[in-house]
């Protein structure tokens, strides 16, 4: 079962989610905005090297904790190793006071009608297992929409929550990131049709069960307040999908009830580069402007 004191915390307090989960395909990108360029490693274990140290970095960061930082989502490869010795999670925890969450897709299929669902995902099982033994509280999959299409959306949203429910089987609690692209020009019509599909997918939930939801920051402020306030929803989240955070932060502050998970975001400005005291004053100021933001809606 999941932890009481980390569901109290998901579900209530005031903050907002870092996500801290780049996998293979994003870390070359998020490296390069960090100041290192490709050239830097030779193969796939050094560069999960190099980003381990940037995320250890991040989080050993003063401004970093559960004052303002609610939760944190991790890859894999990040929950399987240490800082200082200890494992992640439970550093994130006992130290930080921050609610541990695990990236578990696999990436994206093909485009189909307008959306890219997520790959299978067979050794999930396995996966959610080692989850709930390192201490992590729930979990986090991405699938895209790129077209209002109501077959596709209505694919995506199925999807998501049969897996979530194989999640809810192991005691974690599901984070569904079905993400809107934000440049596409039916972006609007897609968070209608997102927004009545997950609202439909919700009543297929069993007594007792929540989900969380992360979504793309919508066109109309408030379009998801219903799910905000919905029993069986236990918060919601928003990433900040190709905004500056300056746009994001703004964006926010729009929707009542609604907390930041920020990537990109989040790590904007800061620089392998920097000294610590440089790189812990940056970091200490956008903490505090996602925390804003997140407090404001």
């Amino acid at each position: 079962m999941t932890d009481t004191e980390m569901k109290t915390q998901a579900a209530e307090k005031d903050g907002f989610i870092a996500a801290l989960d780049q996998s293979g395909g994003s870390t070359p990108k998020a490296l390069k905005l960090y100041g290192i360029d490709e050239g830097a490693y030779a193969n796939d274990e050094e560069m999960f090297g190099l980003i381990h140290e940037m995320r250890a970095r991040i989080i050993k960061s003063p401004a970093f904790n559960g004052d303002k930082v609610m939760g944190a989502i991790l890859f894999e490869r990040t929950m399987d190793g240490e800082i200082d010795g200890t494992p992640t999670a439970e550093y994130l925890w006992k130290s930080r006071g921050v609610v541990p969450f695990l990236k578990v897709d696999k990436g994206l299929a093909e485009p189909e009608n307008g959306v890219k669902l997520m790959k299978p995902m067979p050794d999930l099982d396995a996966l959610l297992e080692r989850a709930v033994a390192k201490g992590i509280f729930g979990t986090k999959m991405r699938s895209v929409i790129d077209a209002a299409d109501e077959t596709g959306i209505e694919a995506i949203v199925a999807q998501q929550f049969e897996v979530a429910k194989q999640i809810l089987g192991h005691g974690l609690m599901p984070i569904i990131e079905p993400e809107v692209t934000i440049t596409i020009a039916d972006k609007a019509a897609a968070e209608d049709l997102l927004l009545k599909a997950i609202t439909k997918h919700l009543d297929t939930l069993e007594k007792g069960q929540q989900v969380m939801l992360k979504l793309s920051l919508p066109s109309k402020a408030n379009h998801y307040k219903s799910l905000v306030d919905h029993p069986l929803v236990l918060r919601v989240v928003a990433l900040s999908g190709g905004y500056s955070r300056e746009e994001a932060n703004a964006k926010l502050a729009e929707n009542t009830g609604v907390i930041a998970s920020f990537s990109r975001a989040l790590t904007e400005g800061l620089s392998a580069q920097q000294d610590d005291a440089a790189f812990d004053a940056t970091l200490a100021k956008t903490i505090d402007s996602i925390y804003e933001a997140s407090k404001a809606g």
